[in-house]
């Protein structure tokens, strides 16, 4: 087995910046009690105005800095890891969040599908990028190694067992993760690295550090295995956005809501499913929430299409007041079955798919404007047909026109010229009988017509539809 750590060294501050309407602007996350606040992480823009991890916030306010403060969140940090594990987990079905702020995962198995792992890691790394996550990714035989390896180490790729006990031996000592006293002991014995630590005798290194250390060490190596918990993903999909300020108007809600649909799409590829309906909650600084209800008529995840069904929704959504947080809400998610596609697809370039096309539509004209058309166990024409809120299903093969009557009327034509017929139609008994020969006709005109007479007369035709 093969397993890549990925490691985010600023997991909290990267969850809070690609959410942010402005994320080059300088941006602090403050933890602390309310007597001693400090910056526990920066971004490079406040990092550029003498901003530093750890800083007293007292102090960062002293030397002038115009920063963006926010309250680091251990729940919020927790959510994003949760997220990112759904997001790996379509790259191998073993992923682990044993240690906070990294992802193991197992990637051997993938390689088959995704290809060699360089191939794999630059996917990865494109994927991450994308979402707005700095990283470092290192690939190991056994999870503790490369969690270890992620410490110092980025884009390192050892596959055997010699090269990886080469690795590990340069590794410092106050980066293998041996708890902090023990490391400040072997240091006071004037050891800097893991291999002269492993070059002590095996005895007299357990009484010195413990058997849990030794223990950590020999997991180091793969000698001595230990269980991971693995991540299974949830069936819902909960993500939310607060902000430091009203947003009153529906176009500066449009930047959070492409955020939430790309972030509802990646899960949903993540655990290879898709959703049907969804909903968007606005929460006020009083009174009740708004609700806004977002539906398809199939399973989808693509983000384009989440986003625009959901924008249409929004635009025609009157606000009863200013917002303070938004939220999607997703929590019946069906398998997602991909739409077919012709191997040479001869549509234009810029031509909208119809399932997006269609969604679209919904979302601007409403649900009862747009539906599908279902077959009834009926065979007079004007019973045989029903719309439905699904897909168009499967027509039945006998000649029926696109546009039909809502009631026959006289077809008057001297020239009338019958394609195709007589096809009769007797059912009904039970709740109005109806016996007729239908035909196919042509018109003096050069249209074709769907009209009937009564069984075995010759009078005159009565028009019920046209064929496109």
């Amino acid at each position: 087995m093969l397993w890549a750590c990925i490691l985010f060294p600023q997991l909290a501050l990267d969850g809070v910046v690609r959410r942010h309407a402005s994320p080059d602007e300088p941006l602090a996350l403050i933890a602390g009690p309310a007597q001693r606040r400090v910056l526990r992480s920066v971004n490079e823009a406040a990092r550029a105005q003498g901003l530093r991890a750890g800083q007293a916030l007292a102090v960062a306010q002293a030397i002038g800095a115009r920063f963006h403060a926010i309250d680091y969140a251990a729940a919020d940090a927790q959510r994003w890891h949760d997220f990112l594990a759904a997001w790996a987990y379509r790259y191998g079905s073993l992923v682990s969040r044993e240690w906070p702020s990294a992802l193991l995962v197992e990637v051997e198995a993938s390689f088959r599908l995704f290809g060699p792992w360089p191939r794999l890691e630059a996917r990865l790394r494109e994927d991450l990028r994308e979402l707005g996550f700095r990283h470092r990714i290192v690939l190991a035989p056994h999870p503790w190694a490369a969690r270890v390896l992620a410490n110092v180490h980025d884009g390192l790729a050892v596959i055997d067992e010699q090269p990886l006990l080469r690795a590990l031996a340069s590794l410092p000592l106050s980066r293998c993760g041996l708890p902090a006293d023990v490391t400040a002991g072997l240091v006071r014995m004037g050891l800097r690295n893991l291999g002269q630590v492993w070059a002590l005798p095996r005895a007299g290194l357990g009484r010195r550090i413990g058997e849990a250390a030794l223990d950590h060490l020999d997991r180091l190596r793969g000698t001595q295995a230990t269980p991971l918990r693995y991540f299974q993903p949830a069936d819902a999909f909960e993500s939310r956005i607060e902000f430091n300020y009203e947003v009153s108007s529906s176009q500066s809600l449009l930047f959070p809501l492409r955020r939430l649909t790309a972030d509802l799409a990646t899960y949903l590829a993540g655990r290879d499913g898709g959703v049907q309906r969804f909903l968007l909650r606005f929460t006020h600084e009083r009174g009740a929430a708004t609700e806004l209800p977002v539906g398809l008529l199939a399973a989808e995840r693509d983000p384009a299409m989440l986003f625009e069904v959901a924008r249409s929704r929004l635009e025609q959504l009157q606000l009863p007041a200013p917002v303070r947080e938004m939220e999607l809400l997703a929590h019946q998610l069906p398998p997602f079955v991909p739409a077919g596609r012709d191997l040479f697809d001869m549509r234009p370039q810029q031509a909208m798919p119809w399932e997006q096309l269609r969604e679209r539509l919904r979302a601007r004209l409403g649900d009862e404007s747009v539906h599908g058309l279902a077959v009834r166990a009926d065979h007079r024409p004007e019973r045989a047909w029903q719309s439905a809120s699904s897909d168009v299903q499967a027509m039945p093969s006998l000649p029926r026109p696109g546009w039909l009557l809502h009631q026959p009327i006289p077809l008057r034509d001297t020239s009338l010229r019958i394609l195709a017929g007589p096809e009769r139609i007797e059912s009904g008994w039970w709740d109005g009988d109806v016996r007729r020969d239908y035909y196919v006709v042509e018109t003096s005109q050069g249209q074709r017509a769907w009209a009937f007479r009564p069984p075995g007369e010759q009078g005159e035709f009565m028009l019920h539809g046209w064929f496109a």
